[in-house]
């Protein structure tokens, strides 16, 4: 990652012009007065790793040292509400559209039949009891849902949006034109035959664990042992039971009807030995037979990195630290907290992009770590805005400063423990040698 890309990333999602517009639409400064509306917008986007305090309590102090003038405590609590909430929102969708241009890196198996793989999922965050009347949750308390749609190319979320926990996944998921080309990765709270249909309709490629109520009837078996008695058409679980189809310990591959009689969805059912489970996990997708069935099977636990985003969002960034008990607070925090997330995972992105090696060949840098990133993100929140103020060579060798700072907050286990979507990108990583054995090599005379 160069000076360039992150300059690049800061200036296109906080840059001065378009903040002062933001501002002004917002309503959030309509006169001068002690706020210093710039700096607090910036402040709420970089101070959200800050830990020192509460949410409310590191952003003042993020104010404070961006250059804001002093201000009474409960004054600045005052300035959370619908102005602000309103420029939040506005920030937001500029890192999100900006998030959406970026090139997916999707090569070899990941682009064959799509353009992209898109993971939708949702993360549940508590409130303050005083919110459970706008934000109930599924007990007696307050809480939300952030609905995210993730990119896996880009590797951030380029989409999401906030309901109460109280309702259901599955409702916060339209399947339309827009999704045309793309891949689905989703858990089973988004699981239901007529999204099945919606993604042949679109021209969606899905792939999604099989529910244990729906009942498959299998129509051909394409890979799997099967006795002469295996009749087109039955109930898998009972020719199973029946001995009529052997699963062993192999790699079951069929196409299959799902539904009841006269509403049923065909579809290609896998089903892939875990060895660590020493069960069977079944898969539902409609993508042809040259994706291989143990292909398909990876390319589901690529849907992890979404979870390994909410946990940055959540331990990094603090997104389940969010103690206002006003709903234009609550969503003005969450905005924050977000976009922050966006940034880091662009940071990474472009930084994998400039360090990935050509497809077969070892790498030797080792990759960003997204969490890593996040937590330090706000120690470097004083340069970046210096940064932002400066031009010409002044500002290229401070960029160049910041890049060679996040360039540092590096994966210490990438070697041995790649992830499964740098494995299924085609890197090659060298194992390297046990810390024990190059200290006693380095002391050996």
């Amino acid at each position: 990652m160069t000076g360039k890309d992150v300059r690049e990333v800061f200036e296109a999602i906080l840059p001065e012009d378009a903040l002062r517009e933001v501002i002004e639409a917002s309503g959030l400064q309509e006169r001068e007065r002690k706020m210093e509306a710039r700096l607090l917008l910036r402040s709420m986007v970089l101070a959200a790793p800050a830990g020192h305090g509460g949410r409310q309590a590191d952003i003042l102090a993020g104010y404070l040292e961006h250059g804001g003038r002093p201000v009474a405590r409960c004054s600045f609590y005052a300035w959370f509400g619908e102005a602000l909430e309103k420029a939040m929102a506005a920030v937001r969708e500029r890192a999100l559209a900006f998030a959406r241009q970026e090139k997916p890196d999707v090569p070899g198996v990941l682009g064959r039949l799509v353009r992209d793989w898109h993971i939708v999922d949702s993360t549940t965050v508590k409130l303050p009891d005083e919110m459970i009347e706008e934000y109930p949750g599924t007990g007696d308390y307050a809480a939300l849902k952030v609905h995210k749609r993730m990119s896996v190319g880009i590797g951030t979320t380029i989409d999401y949006h906030l309901s109460p926990a109280r309702e259901h996944d599955s409702l916060h998921l339209a399947i339309d034109e827009s999704w045309r080309g793309l891949g689905l990765l989703c858990d089973l709270g988004y699981a239901s035959l007529a999204r099945l249909r919606d993604c042949e309709t679109h021209g969606v490629t899905y792939i999604i664990r099989l529910k244990e109520n729906w009942k498959p009837k299998v129509d051909r078996i394409s890979r799997c042992k099967v006795r002469e008695t295996f009749v087109p058409g039955c109930d898998f679980d009972l020719a199973v039971d029946a001995g009529d189809i052997d699963l062993g310990d192999s790699i079951f591959d069929a196409d299959v009807r799902i539904g009841p009689p006269g509403n049923e969805v065909r579809a290609r059912m896998v089903g892939v030995w875990v060895k660590k489970r020493k069960a069977y996990c079944f898969f539902l997708t409609n993508a042809p037979r040259s994706l291989a069935a143990s292909t398909v099977a990876d390319i589901y636990r690529v849907r992890w990195e979404i979870e390994c985003d909410n946990k940055l969002d959540k331990s990094s960034l603090r997104l389940d630290e969010l103690r206002a008990e006003t709903g234009p607070a609550v969503r003005a925090l969450t905005d924050a907290s977000m976009v922050a997330s966006i940034l880091v995972c662009l940071l990474t992105h472009r930084h994998r992009l400039r360090t990935r090696p050509r497809r077969g060949t070892t790498r030797t840098q080792p990759p960003i770590h997204p969490q890593t990133l996040g937590r330090k993100l706000v120690f470097a929140c004083l340069r970046i805005e210096t940064a932002m103020n400066l031009e010409g060579r002044a500002a290229h060798d401070e960029w160049d400063n910041l890049a060679a700072i996040f360039n540092y907050y590096t994966d210490p286990n990438w070697r041995h423990s790649p992830s499964v979507l740098d494995q299924m990108r085609g890197w090659k990583i060298a194992r390297g040698r046990p810390q024990n054995l190059s200290i006693s090599a380095a002391s050996a005379p």
